[in-house]
């Protein structure tokens, strides 16, 4: 069985998009399992039904307004740098009304309805493909997938947009008496879930550079600050899965192939922009195509 696995990343999933677009496409890869992770999680019901014109206009065209229904933060821009400051009227606003984060996504909910229809998941579902998104469940301290044979419609759409949402930026989703967040929190990069649903030969999209690299501006304030320290712990969530996924792979006698992103995309992955994010799925395509001008680990395999 043959699976792609796409992990989180914010905006920077529209690098992902164009990998999986050159490997769907071009090398008419034909996965089983379909696992993605916050951004992945956008991605993959629309790869499993090869409907990857529609996902990548998506991509290419979403902004802040297509996801915040409440912005926290300000989008600075000095001297060609993008800084982010607090939107002091929207969380004050937030708290007044007895939220808990300091923003709202529910655009980002709606969007994923649009986007996704009932028939396309109707249809989706018939064709038997695992398309698995990934959530954390704070209140019991676990990582969960949420597979599409095991929901309806209105929930999975749901579960989408809960492995999204990066608290405390977004919403926190009461669930089951549960609270839930980002799937990212937990895992990053579901490798070894992927193995475990049967997986013997895995594409897998990292959305960071191989090699860690200088890649954040220093704090500026609080907010980028909080968002820095996010940053880095969830690269220790990543590389932790990255060697989990490696170590269960050898054990099992799977094969796995990364896509690492060549550079460092953005400093801030909660900031889209309709002609950096076209960019960076153009250089996906271009780089899935550079890398397989060499024969693929799962290539060999055969």
């Amino acid at each position: 069985m043959k699976a792609l696995v796409i992990s989180g990343g914010g905006s920077k999933g529209a690098f992902a998009g164009g990998v999986a677009q050159y490997l769907i496409e071009n090398k008419k890869r034909d996965y089983d399992i379909f696992i993605g992770t916050s951004t992945g999680s956008l991605l993959v019901s629309h790869l499993a039904l090869k409907k990857v014109s529609k996902i990548k206009a998506v991509y290419t065209n979403v902004t802040q307004d297509s996801i915040f229904s409440s912005c926290p933060f300000l989008i600075k821009r000095k001297k060609g740098i993008v800084t982010i400051k607090i939107n002091h009227f929207n969380v004050l606003r937030n708290i007044l009304r007895g939220s808990k984060t300091f923003g709202e996504s529910y655009h980002l909910k709606e969007l994923i309805k649009q986007t996704l229809t009932e028939k396309e998941f109707d249809i989706l579902k018939e064709t038997g493909k695992d398309v698995v998104v990934t959530v954390a469940n704070l209140s019991l301290n676990q990582v969960e997938y949420k597979s599409i044979k095991d929901f309806n419609y209105e929930e999975f759409c749901e579960w989408i947009w809960v492995s999204c949402n990066y608290t405390p930026f977004m919403t926190l989703v009461k669930k089951n008496g549960c609270e839930y967040a980002d799937g990212g929190l937990g895992s990053m990069v579901p490798i070894e879930e992927a193995i475990k649903r049967g997986a013997t030969g895995i594409d897998v999209i990292i959305l960071q550079t191989e090699v860690s690299q200088f890649n954040r501006m220093p704090s500026l304030n609080a907010f980028s600050l909080l968002t820095n320290m996010f940053s880095f712990m969830l690269d220790r969530i990543e590389g932790q899965n990255i060697r989990i996924g490696k170590f269960v792979a050898s054990n099992q006698n799977a094969i796995i192939d990364f896509y690492y992103t060549p550079t460092v995309l953005t400093t801030n992955a909660l900031i889209f922009n309709k002609e950096k994010m076209t960019k960076w799925w153009q250089s996906g395509f271009d780089y899935a195509k550079h890398k397989n001008t060499k024969v693929s680990p799962l290539e060999e395999k055969q």
